[in-house]
């Protein structure tokens, strides 16, 4: 069985920090708790990608507080041993292995595969009310929360941790692509690792989503949640290298600044700089909307040897990692105009 299952945090040991704690379970976790009501249960999934530990971290201090939940809670911790891989909460996915949050739809043939597939058989048979699925983003940037449907559960769920939700009909093997066959589905995207303000994002909000008695939709309730339909993925051709750095890589087929996260905040303007591109100029990227059609001439433009926006966009999820920069994507963007 490629998920461990626990019944309780009696059967926990609390170590003394959550790098101890992980060594413990060993492997992909399921930790199953009691709520106040038993009739019902909520489902909660972490740590998909071993460099995003915040979701683990608000999930460890909860554990240890010993608090009982208002609903049962089934508790996913997944990548474990690509979280432990030295230098802790580093590595996305252990080298070799395919990115499990896109491994949610067969073929179910590696070891990545069967626990995608026995999480979604889990869930498919627990039945729970809704599922949360809790991420830092690839780089600094605000929270905000992901799905496949706009409907007021979604919206509800959402606003447990932020007020902005992207609406996507794009599909890549994500868990809340498959799981909301199921449960009402939400990614929550907590803000990138190193920022301050994610593990607290996540605490609270974790927090509310446990303890509150409903966390599905009120009757007439609005949530105030703002959405952004169908952001487009920018990315790398296949072969193409990124650079970050102040000075352009003339082998590079792009260069971010170092702080290129910076453009997740706020909206960019028309004709910004944003990377410094190489000889191929737009060539050597792409950027298909989720219906397959090239989308990048539509929005970006060469200017001077520069990457800059036809008119004001929305940016997601900037990365300064360039091994995900290239083995997924650069960013998500959104016409402004459109949200």
């Amino acid at each position: 069985m490629p998920l461990k299952v626990i019944d309780g945090i009696r059967n926990l040991t609390f170590e003394e920090d959550l790098s101890a704690f992980l060594q413990q379970l060993g492997g992909p976790t399921l930790i199953r708790l009691q709520g106040r009501d038993s009739s019902r249960r909520r489902a909660f999934c972490t740590l998909l990608h071993g460099n995003e530990p915040s979701g683990a971290r608000a999930l460890y201090a909860y554990l240890r507080s010993g608090e009982t939940p208002a609903v049962d809670l089934d508790l996913i911790i997944a990548s474990i041993p690509a979280a432990l891989a030295p230098p802790a909460f580093s590595q996305r996915m252990l080298p070799g292995q395919r990115d499990l949050n896109r491994c949610f739809r067969p073929p179910f043939d590696d070891s990545q595969g069967k626990l995608a597939e026995a999480i979604l058989r889990f869930l498919h048979d627990s039945k729970p009310e809704c599922l949360i699925d809790l991420h830092n983003t690839s780089g600094s940037g605000p929270a905000f929360g992901v799905a496949i449907r706009c409907d007021a559960d979604h919206r509800a769920l959402t606003s447990l941790w932020t007020n902005d939700l992207i609406v996507t009909d794009l599909r890549l093997g994500a868990l809340m692509e498959i799981s909301e066959l199921d449960v009402p589905t939400v990614t929550i995207e907590c803000g990138g690792a190193q920022d301050e303000t994610s593990l607290l994002i996540a605490r609270e909000g974790m927090q509310r989503y446990f303890s509150s008695e409903q966390v599905l939709a009120a009757a007439g309730h609005d949530y105030g949640v703002n959405r952004f339909r169908n952001p487009i993925r920018m990315e790398l051709k296949p072969g193409r290298r990124v650079h970050y750095g102040d000075d352009a890589d003339p082998d590079a087929a792009l260069t971010l600044p170092l702080d290129a996260a910076r453009f997740n905040y706020g909206s960019v303007p028309a004709g910004e700089r944003l990377a410094i591109l190489g000889k191929a100029g737009l060539d050597a990227l792409t950027a298909k909307d989720h219906l397959g059609k090239e989308r990048l001439h539509d929005h970006f433009a060469a200017i001077n040897g520069r990457l800059s926006p036809k008119h004001p966009l929305k940016l997601f999820m900037v990365t300064t990692n360039p091994i995900i920069a290239t083995t997924d994507c650069l960013f998500y963007f959104i016409d402004c105009a459109n949200t």
